[in-house]
């Protein structure tokens, strides 16, 4: 199993970035999807997750100007990011709860970091 990341990039602060994530391999099913975002000298820090059944959620700091999609075969997420600010600026990094079996628990995965930069 794996998790791709992509769409980071440089952007002006107001300004939007779309990010993906698509997970690859052999699975039964995923449970969750979602982001995490890391800054230098920081712990990682939840920003949004969505759930098989369609449900999401978002981290106050970015309520309102986020949002996360899952495509309908359910294995590629986005976060679409709006009204960019320059605190956003991290390491993105994107997961997966996903059930290699049925019947099994679910696993976490992970994938690489992309970076986002919001100038001012």
């Amino acid at each position: 199993v794996q998790l791709q990341a992509s769409g980071g990039g440089l952007v002006q602060g107001g300004g939007s970035l779309l990010l993906s994530c698509k997970a690859s391999g052999t699975f039964a099913g995923i449970a969750a999807m979602g982001w995490y975002r890391q800054t230098p000298g920081n712990q990682r820090e939840w920003v949004a997750m969505t759930t098989s059944g369609g449900a999401s959620n978002c981290a106050d700091s970015v309520k309102g100007r986020f949002s996360i999609l899952r495509d309908n075969d359910k294995t590629v997420q986005h976060l679409q990011m709006n009204a960019l600010k320059p605190e956003d600026t991290a390491v993105y990094f994107c997961y997966a709860s996903i059930r290699r079996t049925l019947g099994r628990p679910a696993s976490e995965y992970w994938g690489q970091g992309t970076l986002v930069t919001v100038s001012s």
